[in-house]
């Protein structure tokens, strides 16, 4: 019941969100994907669709790129974008991140900006990340991590959860959740100084690894 709530949520403060000009992203994964001529990627949180649009054009005709989004508003929006920028070899799929649309080692690459601490299960997540690259495929994924364990009470707020903050994990267990999932040799590309995060301290980085 609370994982529905959340998501409830989330579509409704994202699907608010997608006609401003607010910033949505905590990081550039964007920055660090290297997408090439003919691969599949996949953008988890994909919002207005903008990244996901340039993982497309570096992908060429002979690529794909995904958006996966829950969030309504957002998903209207970025196939709206898809069509202002003509851009045929995109789509965008409403999904929940703990059970991505793809067959196993589908994709080359997966970016993320800000998106997967409001999983409800966050192991998951990773383990279909997992499932979803190719051998030597690889993930560039923009995230916070919180310095202490959220509280109870914020960690069960679903609005607090949407807001990205209360649904982030310590650096421990966020490490243990990706070796968990089979990802090994991390690569840290950036991280910031804490800072608050309405009712905690948190850091933002942008991490990287791959399938082996």
């Amino acid at each position: 019941m609370t994982e529905l709530k959340t998501l409830g949520s989330i579509n409704i403060r994202y699907s608010n969100l997608a006609e401003t000009s607010c910033c949505l992203s905590c990081g550039g994964a964007i920055n660090h994907a290297a997408a090439s001529m003919g691969e599949v990627c996949a953008d988890l949180g994909s919002g207005r669709g903008l990244d996901t649009i340039k993982l497309a054009t570096a992908a060429g005709e002979d690529g794909k790129a995904y958006g996966i989004d829950i969030s309504e508003g957002m998903l209207k929006k970025a196939r709206l974008n898809a069509g202002k920028f003509n851009i045929s070899n995109v789509e965008f799929v409403k999904s929940e991140l703990e059970n991505l649309p793809f067959k196993d080692n589908e994709l080359d690459l997966i970016i993320s900006n800000c998106t997967i601490n409001h999983a409800d299960d966050k192991g998951a997540v990773w383990k279909e990340i997992y499932r979803s690259l190719k051998p030597g495929g690889r993930f560039v994924i923009s995230d916070i991590y919180s310095l202490e364990e959220v509280p109870e009470k914020y960690r069960n707020d679903p609005e607090a959860v949407a807001e990205c903050w209360a649904g982030s994990v310590t650096r421990d267990v966020y490490l243990k959740q990706l070796e968990d999932a089979g990802f090994h040799d991390l690569d840290i590309l950036e991280e910031s100084d804490s800072y608050e995060k309405e009712k905690i301290q948190c850091v933002s980085w942008t991490i990287r690894a791959f399938k082996s």
